[in-house]
């Protein structure tokens, strides 16, 4: 599934890149070599990126 319809990336390219250790969306697009155009998947990104986090910290305890 594309999350950035404007420059092509793929779900999994975004959860390779917060994987990675990106904690913004601009993190992500600069990881996948591009930026933000319309910005309407920033708000995908961001919910990606926090579902990760509360992931991560799940499974610290």
């Amino acid at each position: 599934m594309y999350v950035c319809n404007c420059n092509g990336i793929r779900e999994r390219e975004v959860r390779a890149a917060i994987e990675a250790g990106a904690t913004r969306p601009a993190e992500v697009f600069r990881a996948c070599d591009s930026q933000a155009q319309c910005a309407r998947c920033v708000c995908d990104m961001r919910k990606m990126i926090g579902e990760h986090g509360e992931a991560m910290r799940f499974a610290a305890e």
